[in-house]
């Protein structure tokens, strides 16, 4: 009888599990060709098959797209928002802010991209040149990946202590707002720090140039983007959590053996306006890859250990993801 009972107690607890995990979840993505692997999942339905694998019939997945990680941010510690999705920077200073309660870590990294920094002035050469009247245009003030990045290169022209130097001059725009205002050439936007397919969209205008590669700041190919959410989440929804884990691995796998697909399906899921051509360009550069695997965040976390962006430093690049990628080569 004893025997029975438990075996019925632990069934019971089985199902009382099952049914805790969530019937829905939302996942956040901002703009451009870096999110594709998002897109993936979004349009093949991917977190949906392997939740359904795993006994969880009819998960809703609805898609939310932001300007920036800051509001995203917002979203998760608010519980609006299930799964985040940015660069490193805003990554970093969640995971520092909410170690103690939320303890907000990340899924897995999403893509190694260079970024530039573009100008229609063709008297700024080097970010040296920039001046008061200039404003330059990236996705958040102080917190998006690019913001960081720019006080980096900052600190690397203008010395110790510098890496504020050119914040006065930013704004915070979406990306196609920013390369919008840029290519006018009536805004007080001159300058816009963006992404792919953006920063290639703006060169196709002869008066474009780059001022400025993220790769040249950071002495090499480095992660853009990646994925995140809180402990909470991951603990209470272990099956949605390694369905949308598997999702992941299988979209950039997708992404990786096909690009031209992967090129096709970018342009008709996100409506973006660039070629065939250009964005298959992207996707077959040397310099871009869809990966799980983070490379060189820890750059970007002592930069902003040291210049009191963030009060905690990490052990290592460990300690801000979750365990299903610590095993990776990462950095």
């Amino acid at each position: 009888m004893k025997r029975l009972f438990l075996i019925a107690a632990i069934t019971a607890l089985g199902m009382t599990t099952a049914r805790a995990e969530v019937s829905k979840i939302s996942v956040a993505q901002q703009y451009g060709v870096s999110y594709l692997p998002l897109l993936v999942m979004q349009d093949q339905h991917l977190i949906e098959k392997y939740a359904k694998q795993a006994g969880i019939n009819d998960l809703k997945v609805t898609w939310d797209k932001f300007a920036g990680g800051n509001v995203m941010n917002d979203g998760l510690l608010s519980g609006s928002l299930d799964i985040a999705s940015g660069g490193v920077g805003p990554l970093v200073k969640l995971w520092a802010k909410t170690r103690k309660q939320y303890d907000v870590r990340a899924i897995a990294a999403l893509n190694i991209m260079p970024l530039y920094l573009n100008t229609n002035d063709p008297k700024v050469k080097t970010i040296k040149d920039f001046t008061a009247k200039d404003k330059i245009a990236l996705p958040a003030v102080k917190v998006s990946i690019q913001a960081v990045t720019l006080q980096m290169a900052a600190e690397q022209a203008f010395g110790p202590g510098q890496q504020n130097r050119l914040d006065p001059l930013t704004v915070t725009m979406s990306h196609p707002d920013g390369m919008t205002a840029l290519l006018s050439g009536r805004s007080e936007v001159t300058a816009h720090f963006t992404s792919p397919p953006f920063q290639y969209q703006e060169l196709a205008d002869p008066k474009i140039h780059t001022v400025l590669n993220s790769y040249d700041v950071l002495g090499g190919p480095a992660t853009f983007n990646l994925v995140w959410t809180t402990a909470k989440f991951r603990n209470e929804n272990p099956k949605v959590y390694a369905a949308f884990v598997k999702a992941l691995e299988q979209s950039i796998a997708m992404i990786n053996k096909d690009k031209k697909w992967a090129a096709e399906l970018y342009l008709r899921v996100s409506k973006n306006k660039s070629s065939l051509a250009l964005i298959s360009k992207i996707l077959n550069d040397p310099q871009v890859s869809f990966t799980t695997t983070p490379q060189k965040v820890m750059k970007y976390v002592d930069f902003m250990y040291k210049t009191k962006s963030i009060d905690v430093m990490p052990h290592s690049w460990k300690d801000l993801f979750f365990p299903e990628v610590q095993n990776q080569p990462g950095s």
